[in-house]
């Protein structure tokens, strides 16, 4: 097959040991990112396969109307940048592979990397270093300190597995049902969200985003927490209400932000009211951005390619495009 790959900023894919899965198709990878859909068509007119790099292009009526090429797209987990009935209207299938096997350590490991460097100030303290101040300030240590972490699920009982190894008290909050099933599994859920939020020292937020979460930490959250405190997002940015994080850089509490996500990705604007706060630590998406996690996620991304070009296609999302077949 004609395969076209998008996104791959670093031209990373093809280093990759899962890359070898393509071997006998023609690929071609893009190393830049383009948005407008005419010059995408242009560069994909050849394409049968699309493979996409997580959420970064768009795929859209306006695209799929130029490709008539186009069979199939790959790509892992969530959709929302898929136009689904627009792939069902032109004949594409979209496979998506949403059994994750286990929880994104990269992310995890990102998400105690900004909650380490919140802590020690290391962004600040570098930056004096650099500018021949020396020490700017005094940080906190993270043993006895309290984390709270919103949401049940994979990602955050790995982070509360790196938070137990450096002394942490773990403090859990999710849904009722996520609640439920961290009782039922007999770690500490706090006893309101009021009591979540004012008494952590760290939160970090853990949710898929979906129209039901869209916005599900608010300002009052967010006031409620202790200026010492830090809130830690790596998930999806929109889980925040708008305005949600200015008004708290303005309040002071909590004292700190770390960001890995943003209404906006990418982010180019150094002068963000966020992202170029002296209270937030931001980093540019790359909670999934390692060596080892990308390898296995087009791993997944590469086999499903391959079981369409075998004629037996899998995690298919519109299976009535192949049926129609």
């Amino acid at each position: 097959m004609n395969v076209h790959i998008l996104d791959d900023w670093f031209n990373t894919l093809r280093t990759l040991p899962s890359y070898a899965r393509l071997e006998g198709h023609d690929v071609t990878i893009w190393t830049d990112h383009v948005e407008d859909a005419e010059t995408l068509a242009k560069r994909l007119a050849d394409a049968e396969a699309l493979v996409l790099f997580r959420e970064r292009t768009a795929v859209t009526d306006a695209l799929l109307k130029r490709l008539p090429k186009l069979r199939l797209i790959s790509q892992r987990s969530v959709y929302p940048h898929v136009d689904v009935a627009a792939c069902t209207a032109h004949n594409v299938l979209l496979c998506s592979n949403m059994q994750k096997s286990g929880p994104s350590t990269a992310a995890a490991e990102l998400t105690f990397a900004l909650i380490l460097a919140s802590a020690r100030q290391i962004p600040q303290q570098m930056a004096s270093l650099r500018a021949g101040n020396w020490q700017m300030g005094v940080g906190q240590s993270l043993s006895g300190r309290r984390l709270g972490l919103y949401g049940y699920g994979r990602i955050a009982k790995a982070v509360a597995g790196y938070a137990e190894a450096f002394g942490m008290e773990v403090v859990w909050w999710a849904s009722d049902a996520g609640r439920a099933r961290a009782a039922a599994d007999g770690v500490r859920v706090a006893d309101s969200r009021q009591a979540f939020f004012e008494g952590a020292d760290f939160v970090s937020l853990h949710v898929r985003l979906k129209p039901e979460t869209r916005g599900i930490i608010t300002s009052g959250d967010l006031l409620a927490m202790k200026p010492s405190a830090t809130f830690v997002n790596t998930s999806r940015s929109r889980l925040v209400a708008p305005g949600a994080l200015e008004e708290a850089l303005e309040a002071g509490r909590p004292g700190r932000i770390a960001l890995d996500v943003f209404d906006t990705e990418p982010l180019t604007d150094p002068k963000d009211p966020v992202a170029s706060h002296p209270n937030v630590i931001a980093t540019p998406h790359i909670g999934f951005v390692t060596e080892d996690e990308l390898d296995m996620q087009f791993a997944d991304i590469y086999e499903q390619i391959v079981a369409y070009a075998e004629g037996a296609p899998v995690n298919m999302i519109n299976p009535e495009v192949w049926t129609a077949d």
